[in-house]
Order: structure tokens, then C-alpha cells, then sequence
């Protein structure tokens, strides 16, 4: 079925619309982590503990009652989990040291990082179409970022700047792996395998990295009603955020998701100005309509087969997990 004279399937409309629902996950977090901060609460890993202790609950517990062999080796799960951790924690560390502009900016870097790396290791195929959306939609941020020069945040670059932009490029860096990888696993092992052990392996390596590096932090927090709160609506949003990056991941490419995931900021314009009723600079909605204009190009005719160099590689390596796990259920 094909919709709007052959430019969109029903599975690109659905893409479009849910990677939008995630981005509007991430405007939550965004918020939740503003007001934690502004209540004197600043530990990375800490607050990102709770939604792997619910993924490993949930999805494990979804996995467990299957009585299924897993399809990968639990080796390359608990890699992603501490490549996971860090990316969260180098980011939102870098708010300590650098501009809201910079990490903006430079968090733009996982885009690159994701199409080199879906080419070289999945073998997926851009169109200069695709390339072209792409360009789009990170225009749409840096008219954003020339919009922030202009305001009161271009003078406030931080206690150390240099330092707070290395630690986005590795996280950003960190983020374009995991969405690679997850893509990876996604489409050749098994989604709720995949969230189960990504939080089994995330709160095991978020505990031991609080014990080392937060545990001083944790005990001057003074946690009123209204921040666990907070922390709780936090732990929600990223819990639902996680749980539907596979499903984007699966239709459209961890690609479409990093594109998709730049409309965060854009939102969150949109919910100060009808919520708090703030005036921003015209320059936000030309950025909001460049970024959704990259999307839709990115989409154009995103038909089956556009990528079936890389559809056979993830067919063959997904027999391979098959194989292996037949092979370790007749040995148990």
C-alpha cells in the first residue's frame, strides 16, 4: 500500500510519526533533568539508573517466561551496556563545562558517525537523496545554534570549555555506536533480548560506576517530594524512549532515528512558549520547518529493496545467531 502518489509507504508515514513521538520522550527528559538540576541534583549515572534496573525487570522477565536460548551471546550485550552508560554520562557531564549551544551543536556529530558506520558495517546504501535530508536537517540546527549566538548563552561558555566540547564528541561519538549496534541486533536477534540485557548489563555497570564516582554526590542530595517526582517522570520517559528506539531502529534505521531525535529542541521551544509562555526568536520555527523538511526528503520514496545489500547481510547473520543458538540448547 502506497500513499501520497507513490512518495511514502505506510511504514515511512509511520517512521516519520513515531520517531517524533521518541523525540518528544527525549524533550521530557530534557526537562525533567533541567528542573533536577535547578534542585541541586547533578549525578549522570544516578539518574539514569532506574531505567535500566525497569528494562532488565520488564523485558527480562518477558524473556525469561519464553524459555527461549538467546539468539546472541550475552558477551556482545554487556559491551553495549557499558558503551550505553558512558554516552549518557559524558554528555550530560558535559553540561558542567560547556554551552547549551555547544552541545547542540557537536551532539549533530553522531549523524556522520551513524551513516559511516551503518555503510561500513551493515552495508547500507544512501541515495544522494538521502544525503540531501540529512544536510537539511542539520541546516535546521545550526540556524538554531546562530540564533543562540545572539543570546544571553553565547556568554556563559562554561568553566572549561574545551574540555565540555571533547566530552560531547565522545559521547556523541558513543551514541552513534549503540544506535548501530541496537539497529544491528534489532533486526538480526530479538527486541525484548535486546532491552533485557541492555538493562541487565546498564545497572550493573550504572551501580559500579556510582559506588566509584558518585556515591559522595548521592548522600548530599536532599530528595524532597517534588524531586523524586521528577526523578520518577524522568525514569518513565527514558523507560518508554528505550523501549520504542528498536521499533524506529527496525522500520527506518538508526539513521532516521538521529535525524528524527534533532526535533527535541524544537519541541521543547514549542511546549515553553504555550506553556510558560515565553517569546522566542522567529528564527526556531524556520529551524523546526528545515529539520521536518530533511525528514520528509530523507523519506522520499523509501521503498523495499532501497537497502537490500544490507537486508542480505543482516539475513545471513541472523541465521548465524539461529544456528548458534540451536547448537547451545541441544549441549544444555
Amino acid at each position: 500500500m502506497v500513499a501520497f502518489n507513490g512518495l511514502f509507504t505506510k511504514k515511512t508515514l509511520f517512521g516519520l510519526f513515531f520517531g517524533q513521538i521518541l523525540s518528544l520522550f527525549i524533550t521530557s527528559t530534557g526537562f525533567s533533568l533541567s528542573e533536577l538540576a535547578r534542585r541541586g541534583i547533578n549525578a549522570p549515572t544516578s539518574q539514569s539508573l532506574a531505567n535500566y534496573v525497569l528494562l532488565a525487570i520488564v523485558y527480562g522477565g518477558i524473556l525469561i517466561s519464553r524459555r527461549n536460548g538467546m539468539k546472541a551471546k550475552w558477551y556482545y550485550y554487556l559491551l553495549l551496556g557499558l558503551v550505553d552508560v558512558e554516552a549518557n554520562y559524558l554528555v550530560v557531564k558535559a553540561y558542567q563545562y560547556t554551552s547549551l549551544t555547544s552541545v547542540m551543536l557537536l551532539d549533530c556529530w553522531s549523524i556522520p558517525c551513524v551513516i559511516l558506520l551503518t555503510w561500513f558495517f551493515l552495508k547500507t546504501s544512501y541515495r544522494f537523496k538521502k544525503i540531501m535530508g540529512v544536510v537539511i536537517c542539520v541546516a535546521g540546527i545550526v540556524l538554531v545554534i546562530f540564533s543562540d549566538v545572539h543570546a544571553s548563552d553565547h556568554s556563559q561558555s562554561g568553566s572549561n570549555p574545551v574540555k565540555g566540547d571533547l566530552l560531547v564528541i565522545a559521547g556523541a561519538t558513543l551514541y552513534a555506536v549503540c544506535n548501530v549496534s541496537e539497529e544491528f541486533f534489532t533486526k538480526t536477534a530479538d527486541q525484548v533480548e535486546l532491552l533485557a540485557m541492555l538493562g541487565l548489563f546498564g545497572a550493573i555497570f550504572s551501580g559500579i560506576q556510582i559506588s566509584v564516582f558518585e556515591r559522595e554526590e548521592l548522600k548530599s542530595i536532599h530528595w524532597s517530594s517534588g524531586a523524586v517526582l521528577q526523578y520518577a517522570g524522568f525514569a518513565a520517559a527514558m523507560f518508554l524512549f528505550y523501549s520504542g528506539v528498536p521499533v524506529l531502529l527496525k522500520i527506518s534505521g538508526s539513521t532516521m532515528l538521529n535525524l528524527s531525535l534533532l526535533t527535541s529542541d524544537m519541541w521543547s521551544v514549542l511546549i515553553r512558549i504555550l506553556v510558560y509562555l515565553e517569546k522566542v526568536d522567529w528564527i526556531y520555527f524556520v529551524a523546526f520547518a528545515a529539520v521536518a523538511v530533511g525528514l520528509v526528503v530523507y523519506s522520499l520514496f523509501d521503498k523495499e529493496g532501497d537497502e537490500s545489500r544490507g537486508d542480505n547481510v543482516e539475513l545471513a547473520i541472523s541465521k548465524h545467531f539461529d544456528e548458534e543458538a540451536d547448537v547451545a540448547g541441544r549441549l544444555s
